[in-house]
């Protein structure tokens, strides 16, 4: 099949359909044939999946993060939510942002954006659908026709019953990818029991590992699992796109909270089953280099990393003014300080308590030991590297104005992606949607007036 032919005009991605007349980009899809000519990244990366389709039948988290990055990268995702409350992290405050006098009368009913809803789902657009009805499901049925691709995290094979599962909808669209994410996958016995991030991180192993040494474990401060599932479904579904680039068919990607935290577990995993040892709770301290690990100071926390022999060198002259450590047998060798780590993380705390945090970030510039303040979150954006790589977007949204929101992580040619539309109030495009599937103002308003939409 022949590859696509980038076609630029002065600031536009095109693709050229007569030499992809069913490659990436959706047939249907005439939504971007209006897009403004601006280049909205400046001499950044076009938007690669301008074109591309997505359904988006996900909630929570981990769905809805793989959804936000592609429709970072310029992808046309149209969030499905329940009519009556839609994502299940709309109802997660407080916080929320406020809320305007000036807000959309269609939208008063509607409590204030919560931030959590907020933070993963920009550059989306909302639809309410009962899809359990006949009508509703007829509307979906519509929009499967009509995409790239279809993302769900609904348990195993519920979405089957419905007659939504991988299967029937192949049949509507062939060229279809779809993405299920679960909490263990479509097999084993456990594909039909719920996915919580907390509870996978207890059960593969990630609590297990967290925490201090003489304390109960621990969860990770942030839904880490939930996260990491979102990115490799993100890379999932990019690899599908190539594929059915190269065979002209969809695939069913089958991603899962379980095998990602296992796959999360890294060197960790690899010593077990290279040499069967069991891990266990270092807090911030690392298993087999020492000293790594999280250090008081007078009015803080410090974060210090001394990887090797080099580095521990100039952390015992340079900082902790004790020379002698370098060739004492207990600490010469990384081994040895592994052996005697109770020992010498006592030497070092005794020296770093004794001055503020802002002086030994002074006395550890410059000299090559991996170093690092503990930072509280106020801290974390005001941070000098994050003001100046532009961590914050700010967007106009409709009901609550101004607000700031964490930007696309990554750059191209030095730019971020566009936020091209602000996080969506519920049900904010249904009507548009509604219309563009070939529907009526009179039916709109009949499915409307049933609560289907």
């Amino acid at each position: 099949m022949p590859m696509p032919v980038l076609v630029l005009r002065p600031t536009i991605l095109r693709y050229s359909r007569l030499c992809l007349p069913n490659g990436l980009l959706g047939t249907r899809n005439r939504r971007y044939q209006s897009l403004p000519t601006s280049d909205p990244v400046g001499h950044g990366m076009p938007p690669p999946l301008q074109g591309i389709k997505i359904l988006d039948l996900t909630r929570v988290l981990a769905g809805p993060t793989a959804t936000m990055l592609l429709a970072d990268l310029g992808a046309d995702v149209i969030k499905v939510e329940e009519v009556l409350k839609g994502d299940d992290t709309r109802s997660w405050n407080p916080p929320s942002a406020p809320l305007l006098d000036s807000a959309p009368e269609t939208s008063a009913h509607l409590p204030p954006e919560s931030a959590y809803f907020l933070s993963i789902n920009r550059n989306k657009r909302s639809i309410t659908v009962n899809f359990k009805k006949p009508e509703g499901l007829e509307i979906i049925y519509r929009l499967i026709e009509r995409s790239d691709i279809l993302v769900e995290n609904f348990i195993s094979g519920k979405l089957s019953s419905m007659g939504l599962g991988w299967d029937d909808c192949r049949k509507l669209n062939p060229r279809l990818i779809y993405a299920s994410i679960t909490g263990y996958g479509q097999t084993g016995p456990y594909r039909e029991a719920a996915g919580y991030d907390v509870i996978i991180e207890g059960e593969a192993g990630l609590m297990h590992i967290t925490g201090e040494p003489d304390r109960p474990p621990s969860k990770v401060g942030v839904a880490a699992t939930d996260i990491a599932t979102g990115l490799y479904a993100h890379g999932a579904i990019m690899a599908a796109l190539i594929s059915r680039q190269q065979t002209g068919k969809g695939v069913w990607i089958d991603c899962n909270l379980f095998e990602t935290q296992i796959a999360g577990l890294a060197n960790i995993a690899s010593n077990y089953l290279i040499s069967g040892q069991e891990a266990s709770r270092h807090g911030t301290a690392h298993p087999s280099v020492v000293p790594y690990q999280v250090f008081p100071c007078q009015d803080g926390f410090l974060m210090v990393g001394a990887g090797n022999n080099k580095q521990f060198k100039l952390l015992a002259e340079k900082v902790l003014n004790n020379p002698s450590l370098v060739d004492d047998p207990k600490f010469a060798t990384n081994e040895a300080r592994v052996t005697n780590r109770t020992e010498l993380i006592q030497i070092i705390t005794e020296v770093l308590v004794q001055q503020r945090r802002d002086y030994w970030l002074k006395k550890f510039m410059g000299l090559g030991v991996p170093f690092g303040p503990i930072n509280n979150i106020q801290q974390t954006f005001e941070h000098p590297q994050a003001v100046s790589r532009g961590v914050t977007v700010e967007v106009d949204h409709p009901r609550a104005g101004k607000i700031k929101l964490v930007a696309p992580a990554v750059t191209y040619d030095g730019k971020k992606m566009a936020v091209r539309m602000p996080p969506p109030w519920l049900s904010q495009h249904t009507t548009e949607i509604m219309e563009e599937l070939g529907y009526s103002a009179e039916r709109i308003e009949q499915l409307r007036k049933a609560s289907i939409i």
